[in-house]
């Protein structure tokens, strides 16, 4: 556990700038909490717990700052939750190899954030209906709380583009929606993880860093809420998608 303890002071600035950045958008930063970690020399077995466990810092935030602001609608969400939440346990507990995997989310991920990137913002509000809600709610919620678990993130860069795809809400209200999805997925995948590894980390190497994700986090999130407009929240979360996709495109193709 020293590892962590040695650099976490180092880690600092980084974290915060990364949960900053990504509260701004109803994300947590744990695709990129996990490539800081794993560029420091973090042993791997202690990376997704530190990611997961950073991300219910910044989304819990985040779900304060814009639920309570009216944004999001935790009933049209709860299809999602009902089958991402043991989905995303289930995954925490599975060892996968990631290579071909990798591959394939870098570049669904590249070409989700395109898309936001060059389309109109999402002002169609309850396009989808009820019934469809659920359709598309409960196999989709169990497929992107099983990745999630698996590769240690809370999932909400999967969600996010398909909501903007299925005109789900207006931009905020899918930050709103994004941040709970990620809130419940990484305390289960974290719950996940520890029964499948134990607790990897201790909360003392861990403070520096938590303490580093709250303030950011708070940051982000009341930026989001009160100062940027729907559409700078939904270009802002195109770019961060396609930076995560070419990040893990170049990891893959380097292996």
């Amino acid at each position: 556990m020293g590892e962590v303890t040695n650099m976490s002071w180092m880690l600092v600035p980084l974290f915060m700038v990364t949960a900053c950045m990504y509260a701004m958008v109803g994300f947590g930063g744990g695709s990129t909490y996990i490539a800081i970690l794993a560029a420091w020399g973090v042993p791997y077995i202690q990376i997704p717990q530190i990611s997961l466990i950073c991300n219910v810092l910044v989304v819990a935030g985040g779900c304060i700052h814009l639920f309570s602001l009216g944004y999001g609608d935790i009933r049209r969400l709860l299809p999602f939750l009902l089958t991402s939440i043991p989905m995303a346990y289930l995954g925490g507990r599975i060892f996968i190899s990631k290579e071909l995997f990798m591959l394939v989310l870098g570049s669904v991920l590249l070409t989700a954030g395109f898309r936001l990137l060059v389309s109109q913002t999402c002002k169609v509000r309850r396009y989808v209906s009820a019934r469809n809600i659920w359709m598309w709610g409960l196999p989709l919620g169990a497929l992107l709380g099983l990745i999630s678990g698996m590769v240690g993130i809370g999932g909400g860069i999967f969600l996010s583009p398909l909501l903007y795809f299925l005109r789900w809400d207006d931009a905020k209200g899918i930050s709103a929606a994004a941040s709970l999805f990620i809130l419940t997925n990484s305390i289960s995948g974290l719950a996940g993880q520890i029964m499948k590894s134990g607790v990897t980390v201790s909360f003392g190497d861990l403070l520096p860093l938590m303490m580093a994700v709250v303030v950011g986090g708070q940051l982000g999130s009341f930026f989001a809420a009160r100062k940027f407009t729907a559409m700078c929240v939904q270009r802002c979360t195109g770019i961060l998608i396609v930076i995560v996709a070419a990040r893990i495109l170049l990891k893959t193709v380097s292996i």
